[in-house]
């Protein structure tokens, strides 16, 4: 590996990641189940409150619930599928469109609540103002906790979270594996190369622009390189195990996700034990679903106690791609402690 390719590998490092225009925030992301029952259960909620005003003891406002949740409830689906299929064209409009169109749609679809009731001949006369205006009321306070949720996900709320995670890679990491191939330059000079190309392809991920997501087969990738490098310095203590499946590779990830998960388990497995430890990854696809599963054996009384940080960010980002979609878990038993996440695979993620 010559020079201009070491060196290539850090010329992206002053660039900034460049925010996405305010045309590309997807407002309306209302296509997710996370989504529609919390909408639902809002409405719900308000709904009920709303109609204790005007009840005289508990089986009248349960009464009265059910009639106004019997025109309430479709018109809320209603609103979020007309939401969700307009959320496309409407990310190409400014923000001050977007919540304009979500309050006219919620008007709309307060008029269509009242009329259900009217046809039914529960309301008589309509209320067809005050229809309206709840509906546009709600659509406001569903568009903004929408808002918020796209800004979870976009650089105003994340450049500090990606900064922090392109740093990830320790900085006495790269101390120690430039001392392991200076180590091996006379000795092993093949050896001494593959671990700074190794290097190079790791440092060329963690400081390139990311995307919204990268396959689990690119974070797999990734993985290897890391793990490669740590067998160069830990030898026979570093025991890797790989269970992988293929069809599980085009689950969408976090960029950068699987190898946090991977350097936790070398620092609070390896690093502490004379003995090393063993570290398996495994991939599985269930029908839609990728199983991921990072594990890692912990000899008793070794094993330093990290502060979380790392698992939480895991947990934090795959909550925001997938929402309910994916789960994440970690524990330790019997001596070996174990990160499981779930994804789907080949559903459209939160953008």
């Amino acid at each position: 590996m010559n020079d201009s390719q070491i060196l290539s590998t850090f010329q992206d490092r002053a660039r900034p990641v460049a925010p996405p225009r305010d045309a590309d925030a997807l407002v309306f992301d209302a296509c997710h189940v996370g989504v529609i029952l919390r909408a639902v259960l809002f409405v719900m909620t308000v709904v009920a409150v709303g109609v204790m005003f005007g009840n005289g003891g508990l089986l009248e406002w349960l009464a009265r619930t059910s009639l106004v949740i019997g025109g309430a409830l479709p018109a809320t689906l209603a609103w979020l599928v007309v939401a969700c299929s307009l959320k496309r064209p409407l990310a190409r409009q400014r923000l001050a469109v977007q919540y304009a169109a979500g309050v006219i749609l919620g008007a709309l679809a307060g008029l269509y609540g009242c009329g259900l009731l009217a046809l039914a001949g529960f309301a008589d006369p309509a209320p067809w103002l005050a229809s309206a205006s709840a509906g546009a009321l709600l659509a406001a306070m569903l568009v903004a906790a929408l808002v918020w949720r796209v800004k979870g996900r976009t650089p105003a709320a994340t450049t500090a979270r990606l900064t922090e995670l392109q740093a990830r890679i320790r900085p006495h990491f790269l101390f120690n594996t430039l001392n392991t191939a200076i180590a091996l330059v006379r000795d092993e000079p093949d050896r001494a190369e593959a671990i700074l190309e190794d290097l190079a392809e790791l440092f060329r991920h963690a400081l390139a622009e990311q995307g919204a997501a990268a396959t689990l087969a690119q974070e797999i990738a990734l993985a290897r390189h890391y793990l490669q490098i740590e067998q160069a310095r830990f030898g026979e203590r570093l025991r890797v195990q790989w269970q992988l499946d293929d069809s599980a590779g085009p689950a969408r990830l976090p960029p950068l996700l699987l190898q946090p998960l991977v350097e936790n388990a070398v620092k609070h497995g390896v690093e502490p034990s004379d003995t090393g430890a063993e570290i398996r990854i495994s991939t599985q696809r269930r029908g839609d679903r990728a199983l991921i599963k990072v594990s890692n054996t912990v000899p008793a009384g070794q094993g330093a106690r990290g502060h979380g940080l790392a698992l939480a960010n895991v947990r934090d980002r795959i909550a925001l791609l997938h929402d309910l979609h994916g789960t994440f878990r970690a524990g330790l038993v019997d001596g070996v402690y174990q990160v499981r996440i779930e994804v789907p695979v080949g559903a459209e993620t939160a953008p």
